[in-house]
């Protein structure tokens, strides 16, 4: 390529990546605010509806696999159509999800509340998706502060939603529904608003404008199709699912172990509200040690922090406000140091013919890993404790980092 027109593919690049990470900073805000619905009354909407603690994390593992259907479906529109279509659909889905779990809590019919918390997991899956929008056109020593302003957008929403379930449970009541159903009219609306504007605003497209623009891809060996995956990959795909289960298990139980120990609604969109600022705030500088300080360093504060956060679960006493905030916070550090760092590691590893259907696989194992930690927690808590779960998550922790590092061979990154 001439140097005239390097050139200008760089000042077309610099400029369109401006643009792509406003719009989908703004679609983060709105999709924060859908998603802290379900993490922060879905459990105890279902104990309201089922009579029983022993079924509360079924509701997190319908919309954690509804969010893994989803993340293929995503990451596979992505791939052929660019992100703009992938996501608005996405989003556009979780709406109508949200709308359906409102729907159900009125007329009080389980089986339509289980089967749109596999919708609205549509909604989650794009939420994290749209980070991966942000690293398209990004330079290499710039994807993980990319990943980080995606990601921290989603602040805003995300914590103001737990703090508004009293009153928006106030607001449900009012239009005749139960008060739980109260988030999920946020949810509703904020997730179709997402979508409304990654549809309208998302150009252009910033995934097929960097394959317009990159030289052409490497060929493998055998002279078939481009080199895909890197080692880097599969690495921080382990980073993720590993943070995800751990995280998952304990967040899911904390409502009903708060409850247990007599605090009110009030309090447990607190801590869960200062939970996800723990999971998105940090990101900005999160993303600049991982691409200061590198991707394996941060990734091993990443397993370290969540190891520390489930062992302060596992002993907080359940009646103390401040244990149960210091526990989730870290809880939600550990998830951004792992989910930047991964992040990063995975577009690091993958070529552009093949990124964002590998992503996309890569989030339907972080989801069924979500949805995994989600039923087991209710279980483990139901047949033992919550300290046992908070113990469980911490040793197993630890393991599965040990192995993941055992198994690690470094290979070069991609351009």
């Amino acid at each position: 390529m001439a140097e005239g027109g390097a050139d200008a593919d760089t000042t077309v690049r610099e400029r369109v990546q401006r643009r792509t990470l406003a719009v989908v900073m703004v679609g983060q805000v709105l999709g924060g605010a859908g998603l802290a619905a379900g993490v922060t009354v879905g459990a105890l909407l279902a104990q309201d509806m089922l009579g029983t603690a022993a079924m509360t994390g079924v509701p997190v593992a319908l919309f954690t696999f509804g969010s893994a259907l989803a993340a293929y479906l995503v990451g596979r529109v992505s791939q052929r159509s660019g992100r703009r279509s992938g996501l608005a659909a996405g989003f556009a889905a979780g709406g109508i999800g949200a709308a359906g779990v409102v729907l159900a809590a009125a007329i009080g019919s389980v089986p339509l509340l289980f089967a749109s918390f596999l919708v609205y997991g549509a909604g989650t899956a794009t939420n994290l998706q749209a980070r991966y929008a942000g690293t398209d056109l990004a330079t290499p020593e710039r994807r993980a502060t990319a990943v980080s302003l995606a990601l921290v957008s989603t602040t805003l929403g995300a914590v103001a939603g737990p703090n508004l379930v009293a009153p928006l449970g106030s607001l449900a009541e009012r239009l005749g529904l139960p008060a739980l159903a109260g988030p999920f009219l946020l949810a509703a609306v904020a997730y179709t608003a997402a979508g409304a504007v990654v549809f309208a605003l998302l150009r252009p497209d910033p995934l097929l404008l960097a394959r317009a623009i990159a030289p052409a891809a490497p060929a493998a060996a055998d002279g078939g199709a481009p080199a895909g995956v890197r080692p880097a990959a599969y690495l921080g795909a382990a980073v993720m699912v590993i943070t995800q289960v751990g995280m998952v298990a304990v967040m899911t139980m904390t409502p009903v172990h708060m409850q247990a120990h007599h605090h009110g609604l009030g309090a447990v969109g607190m801590v869960i509200g200062l939970h996800i600022a723990g999971m998105y705030l940090p990101s900005p500088v999160t993303g600049l040690l991982v691409d200061r300080v590198g991707r394996i360093p941060m990734v091993v504060a990443s397993g370290v922090v969540l190891a520390i956060a489930g062992v302060l679960a596992a002993v907080g006493p359940g009646e103390s406000l401040w244990a149960n905030i210091v526990a989730l916070v870290l809880l939600g550090i550990a998830w951004n140091l792992g989910l930047v760092a991964g992040t990063a590691l995975v577009v690091d590893g993958t070529d552009l013919p093949a990124r964002a259907r590998t992503q996309g696989a890569i989030d339907v194992l972080i989801a069924l890993a979500g949805a995994g930690g989600g039923l087991a927690s209710g279980a483990v808590v139901a047949a033992w404790t919550f300290p046992a779960l908070g113990f469980g998550v911490a040793a197993l922790t630890l393991l599965a980092f040990g192995v993941a590092f055992a198994a690690w061979r470094p290979a070069p990154t991609a351009a």
